[in-house]
């Protein structure tokens, strides 16, 4: 395995890939008690198009979703009680990005590994566990449905894309559940569930060359070609619509607003982009600026308000939000902000102010096993590594945030999406 040693922040990274061109990550963690493994796809909710045998395939809504449930089935029981079985706490989830399988342990790591390994490679669906697993997503439906915090950023999606499938839940429909099949959950596992497809990222007091050794065992030898994504034609509107409002049992308002950014870049430019923009975000309302305290001491907004960027395959955007009793005049404010900040520039103390706490923020993450893995195996999809970020935030300056600013935050750019108690 190929070692990376990062001296200034006392990390090594280790990368090995094997002839079925699965990726391998370990990051060793000497003294640590926790182990943890992380096995993603690079297949989201937001891959519902894609391209096999020369034909172009659409697939359900919450089809990933159902899949990343249904293989925790195995011919002879269920992984997860394997797992729990010999001391391990596995789960997955599916984001729009990918789909994860995991689990953290002190003890009998090499057998969890190869469990884990082994319930996601090889499947295991019937028509009879599908139709029961359709009734048991369907009733997580209703209650995301029935959630407030799902249906104002949904909404906000909806808002701001007009095609693209991040705008729908991970979770599907109950119409959209309702056409998935064993044979399709089968097609879709054989197209997105190749190593080639996939990464492994371990972290913990391991052998690297072991963990690579124990993959090359359990996985196929193929390597299989990924098909090709479609996400729909390019928005070409500033928004879809800019206001939505809806009704549910809230105590008072509760909203989100944000813009359409330029989708995510590749390598070492799409951890570029994402800091500028979560600076950029932070600068105009985070907890220390200006306008957070002006809004906060106004009544305008809560503790819980947060500003986020997040970048995806086709798709990126800002979110300012959280409960309000005036969501109008919090974007009112927020956009005069902006018009002020473009006018008068960046006050470069604050700005490096913010960039050392950014700075602190990534140090304490490498910490947490949990999130340094699913970090490192996001930016492998998008062609970097984790444990660049820090150097890469370091050439962010107050221009890049400063022409953020100005190109994705104009007043014709925003959606604004409002649940109002009913």
């Amino acid at each position: 395995m190929q070692k990376v040693s990062y001296d200034a922040i006392g990390e090594t990274l280790y990368t090995g890939t094997l002839s079925n061109g699965l990726t391998v990550y370990v990051i060793p963690k000497p003294g640590f008690c926790k182990k943890y493994a992380f096995f993603a796809t690079n297949y989201g909710g937001a891959d519902r198009r894609f391209l096999i045998d020369g034909q172009w395939r659409d697939t359900p809504a919450g089809i990933a979703h159902f899949l990343e449930h249904k293989l925790f089935d195995t011919e002879t029981g269920n992984a997860l009680a394997d797992l729990a079985a010999n001391g391990a706490q596995p789960n997955a989830f599916t984001s729009s990005e990918l789909t994860a399988y995991y689990f953290e342990c002190t003890e009998g790591f090499d057998e969890n590994l190869k469990t884990l390994l082994s319930f996601v490679s090889v499947p295991y669906f019937t028509e009879e566990s599908v139709q029961k697993e359709q009734g048991i997503i369907g009733q997580e439906i209703d209650m995301m449905e029935d959630t407030p915090d799902y249906a104002v950023y949904y909404n906000l999606l909806r808002g701001l894309y007009g095609a693209h499938p991040v705008r729908d839940m991970i979770g599907g429909t109950k119409e959209s559940i309702a056409q998935i099949t064993a044979q399709t959950l089968y097609d879709l596992h054989g197209a997105f569930y190749r190593p080639s497809n996939m990464v492994l990222c371990v972290a913990g007091d391991v052998n690297p060359e072991r963990v690579l050794e124990i993959a090359g065992e359990i996985l196929p030898d193929a390597c299989d070609p990924v098909p090709e994504k479609d996400y729909g034609p390019v928005d070409q509107i500033p928004v879809v619509r800019a206001k939505t409002e809806v009704t549910m049992e809230v105590s008072k308002p509760l909203f989100l607003t944000g813009t359409r950014t330029p989708p995510g870049a590749r390598g070492r430019a799409c951890l570029h982009q994402e800091l500028v923009g979560s600076l950029a975000v932070i600068y105009l309302v985070g907890e220390s600026s200006p306008l957070y305290l002006e809004l906060y001491n106004q009544g305008l907004i809560t503790a819980d308000f947060s500003t986020h960027y997040t970048c995806g395959r086709g798709h990126a955007f800002t979110a300012f939000g959280g409960e309000s009793r005036n969501p109008d005049q919090v974007l009112e404010k927020l956009q005069a902000e902006i018009r002020a900040t473009l006018m008068n520039g960046i006050d470069e103390d604050r700005f490096n102010r913010l960039k050392r706490g950014v700075y602190g923020t990534v140090i304490k993450g490498l910490d947490t096993m949990e999130g340094l893995c699913y970090d490192q195996t996001e930016c492998h999809f998008f062609g970097t590594t984790a444990l660049d970020r820090l150097s890469v935030l370091e050439t962010v300056t107050s221009a890049d945030m400063l022409a953020f600013i100005a190109e994705n935050l104009q007043p014709e750019q925003f959606a604004l999406s409002i649940v109002r108690p009913r």
